[in-house]
């Protein structure tokens, strides 16, 4: 499982709060998912994390 976070991230910091092994905040002040594959360990926080988002920037790739 892979995420995406589009151009409608408003920077909020919801994702990289509820999952900072897949997301963080970048030096432009908008969240980034890591490349590559999840960890299954993580990928119920990953999920909760784009479900949360308030702008529906999370994309499941």
């Amino acid at each position: 499982m892979k995420f995406f976070v589009n151009d409608t991230c408003v920077g909020c910091g919801l994702c990289a709060n509820t999952c900072p092994q897949v997301f963080e905040m970048t030096d432009e002040g908008v969240a980034k998912a890591i490349d590559g594959d999840v960890d299954a360990a993580v990928e119920t926080e990953a999920q909760e994390a784009m479900e949360g988002c308030p702008v529906a920037a999370i994309e499941e790739i």
